[in-house]
């Protein structure tokens, strides 16, 4: 008499891979708490826009909440998230003139960044103003152009920290550049300044003992 055994999913199952990319996605994190806020900020302002209708009609609550989420997720993003995800952080100073600064921080060439935390932190920081423009398309051929203001703003938000950080990452590579090229030039002039200082040594010694 045959048993009935239930299938067993293989190791290489692609189900299987990617519920265990979903479940370790925290788990192997550097710093769990950053990336769930940068995650559930993000998503929460778009639940907002999206769902809002669903429970109550008044526009004006459902803009101010979703306004202020879109705000603490910029700050939280601009701050917090980057720092402690890809070791980046920007902002920007308004000097006295009126002119504009762009400030950058990088961490040291040495420090190590998780390289699934990069990957996820990038993925989303490209993904939100792709996600909010289309939102405003749709805002816009639908004729909802009271809903058009948030999306509006959640745009800008997103597009300044994509800027900002974009700029961030190329001013670190171009600082590391820097003192790669420095540290090759460094190493290229002291090895001939000793190769000379060998030939000029044995030279005057050489001389000492074949001439009086």
């Amino acid at each position: 008499m045959s048993s009935y055994q239930p299938a067993q999913l293989s190791p290489q199952d692609p189900a299987m891979q990617q519920q265990q990319q979903q479940q370790n996605m925290f788990q192997v994190s550097s710093h769990p708490i950053a990336l769930l806020f940068l995650i559930l900020f993000k998503s929460g302002a778009l639940a907002l826009y999206l769902l809002g209708n669903f429970f109550t009609d008044n526009f004006i609550l459902i803009f101010v909440i979703c306004v202020l989420t879109l705000a603490v997720d910029f700050w939280t993003v601009k701050n917090i998230s980057g720092r402690l995800l890809v070791g980046l952080r920007w902002w920007n100073e308004v000097n006295e003139d009126g002119t504009n600064q762009w400030i950058f921080e990088s961490r040291e060439q040495g420090a190590g960044i998780n390289a699934s935390d990069s990957r996820i932190f990038w993925m989303v920081l490209y993904g939100t103003p792709v996600v909010w423009s289309l939102l405003a398309i749709v805002a816009f051929f639908s004729l909802r152009f009271q809903w058009l203001l948030i999306v509006i703003i959640a745009v800008l938000l997103s597009a300044a920290n994509l800027i900002g950080y974009q700029r961030c990452d190329k001013d670190q590579k171009q600082r590391w550049n820097q003192i790669a090229s420095g540290s090759s030039s460094s190493f290229m002039g002291n090895m001939m300044s000793g190769f000379m200082s060998n030939a000029i040594t044995s030279g005057v010694v050489g001389r000492l003992f074949t001439r009086g």
